[in-house]
């Protein structure tokens, strides 16, 4: 039987004949996340897909599958800035272990590719992931990305993949670790000395869950708007996000209706901006939490806010979710200042994400 390219359909609700497709999609999901780390931590579930087709105004969400009869073997997803400026879309792209090398992904991309035309979009930044075990440095040629000391072994499929189809390296991030289990103590005891210090410069330490107080809110959309501007680039090529007290708000519904918790800590100036934040997203019924998105903005950096804020986070972690054990974060390989951060907390590599792309 031929293999069928074609997008999957978003449903209104879950668990219908509708959402049959869309729900093949999160459990190939899970199925490629075994396959690539040897655990499923990193796989959104299907509420958690949907959720972030809802909540859509301001980033675009779409899933191409690749189907063997009834059976969902490969998928494509593309996420993308709605903002008229942007240039890119972002790609994520498996198949699974048992259909490779059978021109299933050379077909998924192609689809994808046209997609990226349709939405007259330049560029693709595509993500491909690597468990320490595959990437760890061996004998033989290395890939190395523009920016970063991290190398790549060459012979890892994904490789071979993107230079065979036009892709360049452009980035290697750091996928770490963090176990936090039995750290409560110690996290809060720094976390008080850090605080008095960020205090006595005129700094206070503000906390919440899932919904930024109103008097926040400005600020926190700020702040969070210079997140795509100040990160390390590397080779990639970044959309600016614009956001606002709504694009802030519509982010909150996208977690609360997939079911993830926000926890941000913030530092706030004594002119009221976010001078910093970091976030953990605990998604529902697991044992680990994510670091995201952690920002000093240029002119506060230097007092050790980085540090202040995930700390927090992580004290905060102890006490309201204990269950959860593990924290994963993500970094750029030349981030060095916040890489020193989370190695300072005990952060451990597990492998890196690769990012590659295409003009």
């Amino acid at each position: 039987m031929p293999i069928d390219i074609r997008p999957v359909a978003v449903p209104d609700a879950l668990g219908t004949p509708a959402a049959r497709e869309f729900e093949s999609s999160a459990e190939l999901g899970v199925e490629l996340e075994r396959a690539n780390w040897g655990h499923e931590d990193f796989a959104y579930s299907a509420a958690e897909l949907l959720a972030a087709h809802r909540n859509d105004r301001h980033r675009g969400h779409a899933w191409i599958g690749a189907w063997d009869g009834d059976t969902m073997i490969g998928r494509a997803g593309l996420e993308w800035e709605r903002d008229a400026g942007a240039s890119t879309v972002e790609l994520t792209l498996g198949v699974q272990p048992r259909h490779r090398r059978q021109g299933v992904g050379s077909r998924l991309l192609a689809a994808a590719e046209d997609a990226a035309r349709d939405l007259g979009r330049s560029t693709i930044v595509a993500y491909s992931d690597h468990a320490d075990a595959e990437s760890a440095p061996a004998d033989g040629p290395v890939l190395r990305a523009p920016e970063g000391d991290a190398a790549l072994p060459a012979s890892v499929p994904a490789a071979g993949f993107a230079a065979a189809h036009g892709y360049d390296l452009a980035q290697l991030e750091r996928v770490s670790s963090l176990v936090v289990s039995g750290r409560a103590d110690e996290f809060r005891s720094e976390l008080d000395t850090r605080t008095a210090r960020a205090n006595a410069l005129g700094y206070r330490l503000e906390l919440w869950t899932d919904r930024t107080p109103a008097r926040l809110v400005d600020a926190y959309a700020a702040a969070r708007g210079r997140m795509a501007l100040d990160v390390p680039a590397g080779g990639i090529t970044i959309d600016e996000e614009r956001w606002d007290a709504a694009r802030v708000r519509e982010r909150e519904g996208e977690s609360l209706d997939g079911g993830r918790t926000l926890l941000v800590a913030a530092a706030v100036a004594p002119n009221g901006s976010l001078a910093g934040y970091t976030e953990l997203e605990l998604p529902l019924e697991r044992e680990v939490a994510f670091q995201s998105d952690t920002l000093v903005v240029g002119p506060h950096r230097g007092h050790g806010l980085g540090m202040l804020t995930k700390l927090a986070n992580l004290a905060r972690l102890t006490e309201v979710a204990p269950e959860r054990t593990v924290v994963y974060t993500w970094n750029a390989d030349e981030n060095d200042h916040m890489l020193a951060i989370n190695v300072a907390l005990g952060f451990r590599r597990c492998g890196l994400e690769a990012v590659w792309q295409r003009d």
